[in-house]
């Protein structure tokens, strides 16, 4: 499984601009994820131990530990969300020339496409963790960074939004339990996610208002 953590900006734009469909926009989600938890990790960094904005200390901390996990995972997940979709083609390429090797490849295209739409969704849960800790950190944490709280909500909604259009798009047509519970998660954190990156927006414009 390629490690994209472990490329420089230069080569994962090269690959992701190659004619190959992995990676794609759900590895690119996840990167987006990593991008997302710097950035809130640094706004965090730069709130704790300054008396000035010590009533935003915790808000800060709990920012930092999700922020953490998010530079961690987000990685992690772009290399598991292009394994997955790798899979779901090899499934498709699988002999097809009698009943029972058709059966097996319809059952492998099913399961195959089932767990190529969990890390995407992971990638969406935890920017949406992300997100959720972004408006405190934008309303009490160091007012010198708030745009960087701005630019860490964006790119918290541009994962958490691809990570559920690249989940969604691999149970479309599927009429099974699992399917419709991952397609009321992805309704339900899609609404979410526009909610709050919409607040912490609001707080940035009328922060550089003021």
């Amino acid at each position: 499984m390629t490690n994209f953590g472990e490329m420089t900006l230069n080569e994962f734009c090269s690959v992701l601009s190659s004619e190959k469909p992995t990676p794609g926009g759900g590895s690119a989600s996840g990167v987006a994820l990593s991008q997302a938890g710097a950035l809130a990790c640094m706004v965090a960094n730069l709130t704790i131990g300054k008396d000035r904005y010590s009533s935003g200390w915790e808000a800060a901390e709990i920012a930092l530990i999700v922020g953490k996990k998010a530079v961690e995972m987000g990685n992690l997940l772009a290399d598991e969300d292009a394994a997955g979709y790798d899979a779901v083609v090899a499934a498709f390429r699988m002999p097809k020339g009698t009943e029972d090797e058709r059966e097996d490849r319809k059952s492998t295209i099913l399961n195959a496409s089932i767990n190529a739409a969990k890390p995407p969704l992971k990638i969406a849960e935890l920017s949406l963790e992300l997100l959720r800790s972004l408006p405190l950190l934008a309303s009490l944490g160091n007012s010198n960074a708030i745009t960087d709280v701005g630019v860490s909500a964006l790119l918290s909604s541009a994962a958490c939004k691809g990570g559920l259009f690249n989940a969604e798009i691999n149970i479309v047509g599927m009429k099974n339990q699992i399917a419709e519970e991952m397609h009321n998660s992805i309704l339900s954190m899609r609404e979410e996610c526009s909610k709050i990156s919409r607040e912490v927006m609001h707080l940035v414009h009328d922060s550089l208002s003021d």
